[in-house]
């Protein structure tokens, strides 16, 4: 069992999410964050899709009552055991009675959990992901807080490895996002769209895991902004009727009636959910076949990540 100390602001159950719920109106959820997802796992000795822990902007802390081994990936954030400071990105073997805390992001905003066995909430839809909006899976479909236990799943003790410094994302003032044009771009004039993979937008204090609110120079209609409602991709780009884009993410809506300009390819939707607000995103458009060719470059490189024996 783990025991909750603290929570953080935002820290929720996430495993991989629960497709074929949008027609019923019920999101995927699941890590906004995928690649820094599957990494903690693995470090952690789990399946991929095993539950784990996404903390926003500042992660919990929390004691062991057995031991067990942790990883702490994604957002750039400080991590101590009992007071000492542990490295991220590594397997770290906890004694009983450890505390452990996962401080404020210093760049980037989410940061992933992962313990060996997974966390064994019970499954909702057949998924552990929390939808917070639905009040569905994780704990009682919430965030975390004080004084909530975690059980975790039967394991063996991983080995102690480490994902390369190479490997780890990197954070910037700036982050460009590759998005493919549509479905509805012809619904916007030329300067419109020149508008869009122009100047960079800036992340809002109104962005969530249903979708990242952006100011910046205005996205112009063609005509009028209103759609007969249909389906809402991951990272489709809507532009309601003042002209700001609004990037939806894995709580969107299953459906909405606003034009979309253009859509975030998947592999680029952990870049956007690590983007503070005050920081900027740019758009570059690239065609069906240019994102098919960069989605397989993606899991290719994910592939790739070589775990490094650690000391930890």
């Amino acid at each position: 069992m783990i025991r909750v100390l603290d929570a953080g602001p935002q820290t929720t159950v996430q495993d991989l999410g629960r497709p074929g719920q949008l027609r019923y109106g019920i999101p995927p959820s699941g890590p906004m964050d995928l690649r820094s997802f599957l990494l903690a796992n693995r470090l952690a000795g789990n399946p991929d899709g095993a539950a784990a822990l996404e903390c926003t902007y500042t992660g919990p802390r929390f004691a062991t009552d057995a031991p067990c081994a942790v990883a702490v990936t994604g957002a750039e954030t400080a991590v101590t055991v009992n007071g000492a400071e542990a490295p991220r990105w590594t397997t770290l073997a906890l004694k009983a009675g450890d505390v452990v805390k996962v401080g404020a992001a210093r760049a980037g905003v989410r940061a992933y959990v992962a313990f060996a066995g997974g966390i064994d909430v019970p499954p909702a839809l057949g998924s552990r992901s929390t939808y917070l909006r639905g009040r569905l899976g994780g704990v009682g479909g919430r965030a975390l807080q004080a004084n909530d236990t975690l059980a975790l799943g039967p394991a063996s003790p991983p080995r102690a490895r480490a994902v390369p410094r190479g490997a780890w994302p990197a954070f910037g003032a700036e982050t460009t996002l590759r998005v493919v044009p549509g479905p509805q771009h012809d619904r916007f004039t030329a300067d419109g769209l020149a508008a869009l993979l122009g100047e960079p937008y800036e992340m809002t204090l109104q962005s969530d895991r249903m979708g990242a609110r952006l100011k910046g120079p205005r996205i112009e209609h063609a005509r009028g902004h209103d759609i007969i409602s249909d389906g809402i991709p991951l990272g489709g780009i809507q532009v309601p009727g003042d002209g700001q884009p609004i990037v939806l993410l894995v709580d969107r809506q299953s459906a909405g009636g606003y034009t979309k300009v253009a859509t975030v390819c998947s592999f680029d939707i952990g870049r956007i959910g690590q983007v503070k607000p005050g920081q900027r995103v740019r758009f570059a458009a690239v065609d069906v076949a240019e994102a098919h060719r960069l989605s397989a470059a993606w899991e290719a490189a994910l592939a790739a990540v070589s775990l490094e024996e650690s000391a930890a």
